[in-house]
């Protein structure tokens, strides 16, 4: 079973609206389009979040203790949805709630002995730390503590650390990536497939590579930033990139997730409401996570999908 699980908070970003995520998800109609292709949903509401004082830098890290408090109730409802055996769907928010989601599907696969693959589709790298970013926003910072890099508070949300090696990473669809990230995701030797790479390769080639070493059993976390399309596209965003990925080719990246058959917990994240009141990118959000989680992927995917050759 899908649960749903929202978390409104955008204290890890500089511009406010992506709190109104989950309300905006829900109301484009995010669980009945689930349970159209078949699957069982629960919705588990917002998390209730007692939050610290507001406005706090510490260390060059913005808002840090609502940070944290954020990423310590999503990881104990993560956790208990996995512990149920369910499949959970975190309904952001910003993207540093990541820290959160995917510490819990660490303890929860290294207890299980299971193999782990994030697939983190992104405008952005978000391998930042307090010391190269610019901003402070901990939405930019999320892999880096993930990797063990920053304050224990956020790297030892686990209980141990680090909660990911950079061999259990995919980056896709990175446009937008500073000088020193862009030489620490080097450094890391993090697997990254840029909007660069996949118009040079070819979406296919680019879909094949990032996904090739995913065997059977393995637990599949796909966080889906909502700014990796492009913003023609989807323009509720708080961080808009030009030069995304456009609609088709999308469908056909997350369609190929999907028929790995390993998806087992995903974010979904970034959406601001305020940058789009018509609710189409809501819209657009619910639709492409419905091909994402769809149990039919095996049919969906046997689409002939010659025509996404070059999109981008």
């Amino acid at each position: 079973m899908i649960a749903l699980i929202g978390a409104p908070c955008d204290a890890g970003a500089n511009t406010a609206g992506s709190a109104l995520g989950p309300d905006a998800l829900r109301r484009a109609g995010i669980q009945y389009s689930l349970q159209k292709t078949g699957c069982k949903v629960e919705d588990l509401g917002d998390l209730q979040v007692e939050l610290p004082e507001k406005d706090t830098v510490v260390q060059g890290y913005r808002n840090f203790h609502e940070v944290v408090a954020w990423n310590r109730a999503v990881h104990l409802a993560v956790a208990s949805a996995l512990k149920d055996g369910n499949v959970p769907v975190l309904l952001g928010g910003d993207h540093s709630l990541a820290m959160g989601s995917i510490s819990a599907v660490s303890a929860h696969c290294r207890r299980a002995h299971k193999a782990l693959r994030v697939v983190w589709l992104d405008a952005h790298a978000d391998f930042n730390t307090a010391s190269t970013s610019t901003t402070g926003n901990m939405h930019g910072m999320p892999l880096t503590a993930l990797c063990g890099q920053g304050p224990p508070e956020l790297t030892q949300l686990g209980g141990f650390c680090p909660a990911l090696q950079a061999s259990q990473i995919r980056l896709l669809g990175v446009r937008s990536i500073d000088p020193e990230e862009h030489r620490a995701v080097r450094r890391a030797a993090l697997t990254m497939v840029t909007m660069r790479n996949i118009h040079g390769r070819g979406i296919v080639q680019a879909m094949n590579a990032a996904l090739a070493d995913i065997d059977p059993g393995t637990h599949v976390h796909v966080s889906f930033d909502v700014d990796c399309i492009d913003p023609s596209v989807l323009p509720g965003v708080s961080t808009p990139e030009q030069g995304g990925l456009q609609l088709d080719a999308l469908h056909y990246c997350l369609a190929r997730i999907a028929q790995t058959g390993c998806v087992a917990s995903v974010d979904l994240v970034e959406l601001n409401p305020l940058a789009d009141p018509s609710g189409e990118s809501a819209e657009r959000a619910v639709e492409l996570l419905s091909v994402l989680l769809n149990p039919d992927w095996e049919r969906h995917v046997q689409r002939p999908f010659d025509w996404v050759e070059h999109a981008g």
